[in-house]
C-alpha cells in the first residue's frame, strides 16, 4: 500500500521521506513531527514578562520618571534612553519602577543583566526561550539570535539593559532593533551620542530622610529617628548608603545617632555591613568595586581616586594634582574617573561624592584598591601637595588670601580625616602657615587648635628643642596672646626663651624675638617690672646684632618707649619716641605703620 510521504522537521530543516516501511524499520510508527511557528508569528504574553519584584520603598524621583516617559512616548522606530550615574545612586530602581508603572502600555517587559557581552546575549536567548520554549535545545548564538528578531518585529515592549559596562556593549543590538523601548542604565556618562541620556544625582535630602524612615519604621514602628538628617548628610544622600544604614538600623534596633558614630569609628566594618539575608555585594564597600576592577588596567586612575579622597568633596583644583601624576596620564586618568561616574570634572576642578572618597580611604587588606600601605602613601602625600600650593607667598596678604581659602578648604578635610600620630613634618608646616592666615582674620580659636596640633606634631617628630618645634611653640603661645589668654601665653613664652638661650643663644634674632613677646605678654598682664628688663636689654641687643636701622630695632624703640609712658616715665618715654620716629621716618618712610605708631605716640605722650 503506497503511503504519502512523511515530513519531518529536524531542527528546523525540511526533509521528505517514501513512507514504504523497509524490513529493518519493523513496525516503528512515523510520528511527524510539529514544526515551532516562526518566533516572528508569536505573541508574548504580559504574564512572560520579567522585571525585578516592584518595591514599596521606593521615594521621589518624579521629575526623572515623567522623564522617562516623555523620551519613550513615541512608537515606531525603536526609543533608547541611557540612564548614567555614580554606582549605587538607584539606576536599577529608577528603571524597574518605570517599567512597573507603565506596565499598561508595555504588553511585554523584559530585563537584561547586561553588564558583559555574553550576559546580553544570554539574556536575549533566556528572551527567546520563554516565548518559544521549543528553542531551548537550540546553540546560545542561535537563541540569542532569535531574540533579536524577536524584538526587531514586535512593538509595544520594553527592554532594561541594566548596568552596562560601555555602549560599544550594546550597539549590534541597537543596530538591529528598530521598533520597542529601551532602557540603558550605566555608570558610563559617555558614549551616549546616538541616544537621549537621563543623568542620575543622589537623593534630595528630604527623600533621602524619607526613605530612611520608611525602611526603619516598616519593621519598627516606634524608632527614634533623631539624627536622621545628619546620618544621611553623611552618606551624601546616596540612595544605596540610606538603604544600607535603614537595614542596619532595622535589624540591630540602633539609632542614627548611634549608627553615625559608629561609622566615624568602625568604616571598614560599618561600609560592609548587611542586613541578615542583605547582599553582601550590594554594599558602601563592594558597589564600586566592579567599576575600580575595570580602570584596573591603569594604574594612575587608582592612584589618583585615592589622592582625590583625602581632599574637600568639591573645588579640587586640577593644578594640586600634577605632583601625583604628570601629564597625558592625568588627563587621561581624570577622564576615565569622570566617564564611569566616579568624580566630575570641569575644565579647572574635580568633585568626588564624599562617600566615594570614604570608602577609597579606608584601607581593607583583601580589597586591591584599597590596600593599607596605598592609602598611607596618599595620605602623607596631601599636605605636600597643599603646602607647595603657598610656596613663595609669606605673610598672607589680600592678594594671597585667595590661595590661602583654597588652601584651608582642602586641609580642613584632610585634618578631619586624620590625627596627629599620622601627621608628616610637612603637614605641621601647613598647619603653621595656615594658622598664621588664620590669625590673621580674627578666626584665633582655630588658629589656636592649628597651632597646637602643630606643635604637638613637632615635639614628636623633631623633639622639644628642633627650631622647628620652638617657632611652633611661639606661634601658639602668640595666638593666645590675642586672644587675650595670658595665663597660658605667658609659661609658652618662658619656655621659649628659655629653649631658644640654650639652643640657639642668647643673641641670635629668634632669641630676641622671644625675649620681646615675652615681655609684651609681661605688659599685657600688667607685670610691668618684667617688662622693661627685657625691652631694654632687647634694645641694646639689636642694636648690636642687627643694626640700629633694623625694623625689630625700630620696633624696640617703640616698645620700650610706650612701656616707659604706661609706668608714667615720660621723661624716658618721649626721647625714646623721638628716636623711634625720626629713623622710622628714615628707615620706613612716613606712611609705615611703626612709622605712624612712633607719632600718634608722641604726640600723645607730649600732651600729656
Amino acid at each position: 500500500m503506497n503511503r504519502q510521504p512523511i515530513v519531518q522537521y529536524v531542527g528546523g530543516a525540511r526533509t521528505e521521506g517514501c513512507g514504504q516501511h523497509s524490513s529493518s524499520l519493523g513496525d516503528l510508527n512515523f510520528i511527524a513531527k510539529a514544526q515551532p511557528p516562526a518566533i516572528e508569528t508569536i505573541s508574548a504574553l504580559p504574564s512572560l514578562s520579567r522585571i525585578p519584584a516592584e518595591t514599596a520603598m521606593f521615594v521621589g524621583r518624579s521629575d526623572e520618571l515623567r522623564k522617562l516617559e516623555q523620551t519613550l512616548s513615541g512608537s515606531g522606530r525603536a526609543a533608547v534612553v541611557a540612564v548614567h550615574g555614580l554606582g549605587g545612586v538607584g539606576k536599577s530602581t529608577l528603571a524597574a519602577q518605570f517599567a512597573h508603572l507603565h506596565a499598561d502600555k508595555f504588553g511585554f517587559r523584559w530585563w537584561i543583566t547586561a553588564d558583559s557581552p555574553a550576559a546580553i546575549d544570554t539574556g536575549l536567548a533566556e528572551l527567546a526561550e520563554t516565548l518559544q520554549p521549543a528553542t531551548r535545545e537550540l546553540p546560545m548564538e542561535q537563541r540569542s539570535a532569535l531574540g533579536v528578531r524577536w524584538l526587531a518585529t514586535h512593538e509595544n515592549w520594553l527592554m532594561v539593559l541594566d548596568n552596562v559596562t560601555t555602549s560599544q556593549d550594546v550597539a549590534g543590538l541597537l543596530e538591529r532593533v528598530r521598533t520597542g523601548a529601551i532602557v540603558i542604565t550605566s555608570r558610563q556618562r559617555s558614549g551616549w551620542q546616538a541616544m537621549k541620556t537621563l543623568p542620575l544625582d543622589v537623593f534630595t535630602d528630604d527623600d533621602a530622610m524619607w526613605l530612611l524612615a520608611r525602611i526603619v519604621r516598616s519593621e519598627w514602628t516606634d524608632a527614634n529617628l533623631s539624627g536622621t538628617e545628619a546620618l544621611c548628610r553623611e552618606l551624601g544622600w546616596l540612595p544605596l548608603a540610606v538603604e544600607q544604614a535603614g537595614a542596619y538600623l532595622t535589624q540591630t534596633r540602633t539609632t542614627p545617632a548611634t549608627y553615625l558614630e559608629l561609622l566615624a569609628r568602625f568604616p571598614a566594618r560599618m561600609f560592609s555591613a548587611t542586613a541578615e539575608g542583605g547582599d553582601a555585594q550590594r554594599t558602601m564597600a563592594r558597589v564600586w568595586h566592579v567599576t575600580l576592577d575595570h580602570l584596573a588596567d591603569s594604574p594612575a586612575t587608582g592612584q589618583l581616586l585615592r589622592q582625590l579622597a583625602w581632599f574637600a568633596p568639591d573645588g579640587i583644583p586640577r593644578d594640586l594634582l600634577t605632583g601625583v601624576v604628570k601629564e597625558p596620564e592625568l588627563s587621561e586618568a581624570l577622564g576615565r574617573l569622570a566617564a564611569y561616574s566616579m568624580i566630575t570634572l570641569t575644565a579647572d576642578t574635580v568633585a568626588v561624592h564624599r562617600l566615594v572618597q570614604a570608602v577609597t580611604r579606608t584601607p581593607d587588606p583583601a580589597d586591591p584598591h584599597r590596600q593599607p600601605a596605598d592609602i598611607a602613601t596618599a595620605r602623607d602625600i596631601t599636605p605636600t601637595i597643599l603646602a607647595d600650593a603657598l610656596v613663595g607667598l609669606g605673610t598672607p596678604s589680600p592678594s594671597d588670601w585667595p590661595a590661602y581659602r583654597m588652601v584651608l578648604h582642602h586641609a580642613q578635610a584632610l585634618l578631619k580625616h586624620t590625627t596627629h600620630d599620622t601627621d608628616t613634618t610637612q603637614t605641621s608646616h601647613l598647619l603653621n602657615q595656615l594658622g598664621s592666615y588664620l590669625a590673621g582674620q580674627g578666626d584665633i580659636p582655630t588658629a589656636i587648635s592649628f597651632y597646637t596640633r602643630a606643635y604637638d606634631s613637632y615635639q614628636r617628630l623633631n623633639g622639644p628643642n628642633h627650631p622647628h618645634t620652638l617657632n611652633s611653640r611661639n606661634n601658639l603661645a602668640s595666638a593666645y596672646w590675642s586672644a587675650g589668654d595670658l595665663s597660658r601665653a605667658i609659661p609658652l613664652f618662658e619656655a621659649n626663651l628659655t629653649d631658644r638661650e640654650w639652643v640657639l643663644g642668647s643673641d641670635h634674632p629668634d632669641t630676641l624675638l622671644s625675649r620681646s613677646n615675652l615681655a609684651t605678654a609681661y605688659r599685657s598682664a600688667g607685670d610691668l617690672s618684667r617688662a622693661i628688663p627685657l625691652f631694654e636689654a632687647n634694645l641694646t641687643d639689636r642694636k648690636w646684632v642687627l643694626g640700629s636701622d633694623h625694623p625689630d630695632t625700630l620696633l624696640s624703640h617703640y616698645d620700650l618707649a610706650y612701656t616707659y609712658e604706661s609706668v608714667g616715665d615720660l621723661s624716658r618715654a618721649i626721647p625714646l619716641y623721638e628716636a623711634a620716629l625720626i629713623d622710622s621716618e628714615r628707615v620706613l618712610g612716613p606712611d609705615h605703620p611703626t612709622t605712624k605708631a612712633a607719632r600718634s605716640s608722641l604726640s600723645k605722650a607730649r600732651s600729656t
